[in-house]
């Protein structure tokens, strides 16, 4: 079943294009790796794709429900509000920088989306929580803030809040971009502990191993293009595009 479905997305900031055109799709279970240098666009494009940034023209499917297409001029239209919401609701997103409330416990930061948005009770949402803070390793946490916690341990409560709203696809920008290499490693853990799930969801990362032997598909993006997509063989070890193999030289070499 095709989870996400985007056709020829274009952005642009101030007249300077960012997203030249970029088409992909995404099946249920899989395990999208985008990867490129800074600047290609791939934060632009999860961005648009979980509505934090509208796109200027193309088309987004999630779930089989529009989100935007084209009118007769080729510009973006969007479904209406309330189906704009709904969809949303088939997303989660965790940030590079783990955007915890500081002034909410592990607890609440985890609860208080379910019980608003949701509508669950307390009771429900609470012990959601605790089932998914024990599957990250952090039990002992439900009443800590984020002050308290490592930056390995942030991340891994934002990863938490965003699977308390059950979502369909699952993204992360750059979940460890932020992480001292040392922390690193027990994200990678969590997401591919997701991925051995067929938990859906598209990773953009610059953990290149990570991408090679977790990843069904990986897109190689530069310059607001898709330069280059495939399995991780074909883009890793059987790329047709020198761009793609001058960016992953110093990695195939190591």
């Amino acid at each position: 079943m095709q989870m996400l479905q985007a056709k020829d997305i274009k952005k642009g900031f101030d007249g300077v294009e960012v997203l030249k055109g970029i088409s992909f799709e995404v099946n249920q279970g899989d395990v999208l790796a985008i990867i490129g240098p800074s600047g290609s666009g791939k934060s632009t494009l999860l961005r648009c794709v979980t509505q934090l940034e509208t796109v200027d023209s193309g088309e987004i499917t999630i779930c089989s429900e529009p989100l935007v297409k084209n009118n007769a001029e080729g510009k973006a239209v969007y479904s209406d509000k309330k189906t704009c919401a709904d969809i949303g609701l088939h997303v989660g997103l965790v940030f590079q920088n783990f955007n915890l409330f500081p002034h909410f416990s592990v607890l609440r930061n985890i609860t208080e989306a379910p019980i608003q948005v949701l509508k669950q009770s307390r009771e429900l949402a609470e012990q959601n929580a605790k089932s998914l803070l024990a599957k990250m390793g952090l039990e002992d946490k439900a009443d800590a803030y984020p002050h308290q916690l490592s930056g390995g341990q942030q991340q891994r409560v934002s990863i938490a809040r965003a699977l308390a709203m059950n979502p369909d696809i699952l993204f992360f920008d750059e979940p460890t971009s932020a992480l001292d290499p040392e922390l690193t490693g027990e994200i990678l853990k969590v997401i591919r502990e997701l991925a051995a799930e067929h938990m859906t969801m598209v990773v953009v990362t610059h953990e290149m191993k990570f991408a090679r032997d977790v990843a069904d598909q990986v897109i190689f993006m530069d310059g607001g293009v898709i330069v280059e997509s495939g399995t991780p063989q074909q883009v890793f070890r059987d790329s047709q595009n020198e761009r793609t193999r001058a960016f992953l030289s110093r990695f195939n070499e190591g």
